[in-house]
């Protein structure tokens, strides 16, 4: 299945601007060079006359073009490179390792490259994300009851003293308090729509959001509150479940997802949340019906507000809202996204034939 994309004037814009949100979403072919880019690609831009717009690089090669070598369209972008991969696995083996440079080397990656790889997606050096998720596991042995002392040790501090400095510098509390504080595991995962940030706890999905997401900042202040939680980067069964339904989502195989949520709100925002999961898959309400379904017609703005709060886009389904009039209105990934969540929606359920073998069309 073509993925529907947005308007040409839009790819055009992205491609000017070099609007990262689009990568994934479009490759530009450049017919006076036959070459075919990134939306990001720093090149020289080439007049909308002569661009043509594909949804993935195979439909550029089918075409005739050839990869540019500057931005390399070949290679998935935002996903964490095979190289990456292979040292996070050796990190997750043993959390307590000590990484040294010479360590790294071993394993032919530079290390001054991984530095540099952390820090631009992570926000922090490699050492630095191994001390969090060292950090990380060794506040959860503790919460299980594991001996204060043996943990710190375990975890090369050589004192009690600089271990529970450190534990205070994560949670914000001394240990004696700071061992009662949730962890909550955050990391990215990657999309036909761009990256998206995830939040999980040992139970449950709390967030998973789009990162270019305007009100990201102010849902990681809010989470933070509300679970009186400590974000540590990783990953747990709920991240890996997680991210196995919404690759199903996208392609095409599942429609409902079965991951555990936990998402705290006032009791009007639960009402609202609870009915937008219970609009089918490939279908849509209008505002006025979401404030309908929950008894109060006078909500509607307030029902549009509380969709914009949701912390878990596509799971918690607030795409499936539109206008009265039909018009895709207020969607805090982006209407281009909206638009593709429901024509993917949409076309899944053309697909679909019923039991005398006709297309099921809604």
């Amino acid at each position: 299945m073509l993925k529907q994309l947005p308007s040409r004037e839009r790819m055009y814009k992205a491609l000017i601007t070099r609007d990262a949100s689009f990568e994934g979403i479009f490759i530009v072919g450049v017919k006076t060079t036959g070459i075919f880019c990134r939306p990001t690609c720093p090149a020289r831009k080439p007049k909308l006359k002569n661009v043509e717009f594909f949804s993935t690089a195979k439909e550029a090669l089918d075409s005739g073009y050839r990869p540019c070598k500057r931005c390399k369209p070949l290679e998935a972008k935002g996903e964490t490179p095979e190289w990456v991969d292979t040292i996070l696995q050796k990190v997750e083996e043993d959390l307590t390792r000590k990484w040294t440079d010479e360590k790294i080397e071993e394993l032919d990656i530079n290390p001054n490259r991984l530095r540099r790889w952390f820090k631009k997606h992570h926000g922090t050096t490699f050492h630095g994300y191994v001390r969090l998720r060292r950090l990380g596991n060794a506040l959860g042995q503790i919460k299980h009851g594991e001996n204060t002392t043996q943990v710190a040790y375990d975890h090369w501090y050589e004192s009690l003293s600089g271990f529970r400095e450190a534990m205070k510098e994560l949670t914000g509390k001394p240990l004696k308090k700071g061992k009662y504080t949730t962890v909550m595991h955050i990391n990215r995962i990657t999309t036909p729509l761009g990256p998206m940030l995830i939040g999980t706890t040992d139970k449950a999905l709390c967030l998973l959001e789009f990162i270019d997401r305007r009100m990201l900042e102010t849902q990681l202040q809010r989470l933070q509150k509300y679970y009186n939680c400590t974000f540590v980067p990783g990953s747990n069964e709920i991240t890996e479940q997680t991210t196995n339904e919404i690759d199903e989502y996208f392609e095409g195989d599942r429609k409902e997802f079965t991951v555990p949520l936990d998402i705290p709100g006032s009791d009007f925002q639960q009402s609202v949340w609870d009915q937008l999961m219970t609009i089918p898959y490939g279908k849509t309400r209008s505002y006025k019906e979401q404030a309908q379904a929950i008894g109060n017609l006078k909500a509607i703005r307030a029902v549009a507000s509380a969709n914009g709060e949701n912390r878990i886009a596509i799971i918690i389904p607030c795409h499936r809202v539109i206008g009265s009039n039909g018009s895709l209105t207020g969607y805090g990934g982006g209407l281009w996204r909206k638009k593709y969540l429901l024509n993917l929606e949409r076309s899944n359920l053309e697909n679909i034939t019923d039991s005398n073998g006709q297309r099921s069309m809604w």
